[in-house]
Parts: structure tokens; sequence; C-alpha cells
């Protein structure tokens, strides 16, 4: 009796495996279809679509950028120490929102390494609260190599809440020399 309760017993478990097994390969094809499953329904509904299929790229346009104005924008270099400094151009006219980026070019002129910091300053000075500098050289101290020439970027905008009765922000940095490092060459 208890050989015919053990091989009952075994065929039961092996149903119970089967069962088991079918049920782990229905829940891993449940699982591998939810992807497309949940795009379908969110296509349908219209709910976290990225980017419609038929926009054109290349009509969107930035609204946060006025094109009703322009601000001149003009720049200035000081010098404290014995290089040149100065920026690539004079002056650029930018739309409030809109990126943009200046060049300045600095050589160190001395024979030895140098360490500078350049601080800016704004005019009108009420415009320092709305040019916004993303990146931009005077954040950090640079250092020069003996006799060497940079280029360094600034890139900003202008936050279109500028009041609109200013029309020119002068940009102006002073470079001036924090450390110097002498080489023993």
């Amino acid at each position: 009796m208890s050989e015919l309760s053990d091989a009952k017993e075994k065929q039961l478990n092996f149903v119970m495996l089967k069962k088991l097994a079918v049920i782990a390969v229905l829940m891993f094809g449940f699982g591998y279809a939810l992807i497309p499953l949940y795009k379908q329904i969110c296509e349908l509904t219209g709910v976290n679509i990225l980017t419609a299929k038929d926009i054109d790229l290349k009509q969107i346009k930035n609204s946060q950028i006025d094109l009703s104005r322009e601000v001149t924008i003009e720049f200035d270099a000081n010098t404290q120490g014995p290089w040149r400094f100065r920026p690539v151009v004079s002056s650029m006219k930018v739309h409030p929102g809109e990126m943009a980026q200046v060049l300045y070019e600095v050589v160190n002129k001395q024979s030895y390494k140098m360490d500078a910091q350049a601080i800016p300053s704004y005019a009108p000075q009420q415009a320092a609260a709305y040019f916004k500098k993303m990146e931009c050289f005077c954040f950090k101290q640079q250092t020069l190599e003996a006799n060497e020439a940079r280029q360094m970027p600034v890139s900003f905008y202008i936050d279109p809440a500028l009041p609109k009765e200013v029309k020119t922000i002068t940009l102006s940095y002073t470079f001036f020399e924090v450390g110097i490092k002498p080489s023993k060459t």
C-alpha cells in the first residue's frame, strides 16, 4: 500500500510541477508583453507621450525667447597684471531668453606660470540680476603657463524679465593676478 501511495504522491508532485512550470512561463510571458501593451495603452489614452510622430523639429521654437526686442551686450576687459586680456567681439545683440556665447582672449606675457581670477561687473547695475551665465571662466581661478594664450568662453542668456527700458548691458571683467609660480628652468 505504501508503494501505491508513493507512486500516487510522485504523480501528484509531477502534476504540480507541470502546473507551476506553466504558471512560471505564463508570468514571464505576461511580463514580457507588458511593455508593448503599456505603449499601446499610453498611445490610446495620450498619457506619457514624449514626442508626437509627425512633429517637424525645425518648426519648434523656444517660447521663452522674446523676439519682440533686442538687447545690446557690450563687452569690456580690464587687467591688473602682466597680460593681455580682451573680448573677441566688442558687442552683440541678443533676444532675451536666447543663449549666446562670447570668447575672451588672455595672454600671459611672463616667462613663468601665473594664477589669475576674473571678476565680472555689470552696467547698469540692476542688469546683474538678469544676466544669467551658464558657463564662465570667471567661475574659477585660471592657471596660465608661461607665454600661454587662451580663449575662454562665457555662455549666457538674458532673463526675459529684464525691464523693457534696459536696451544695453555692459559686461566688464577685471582679470587680476592671485598668485605667481616661478618656474625653475
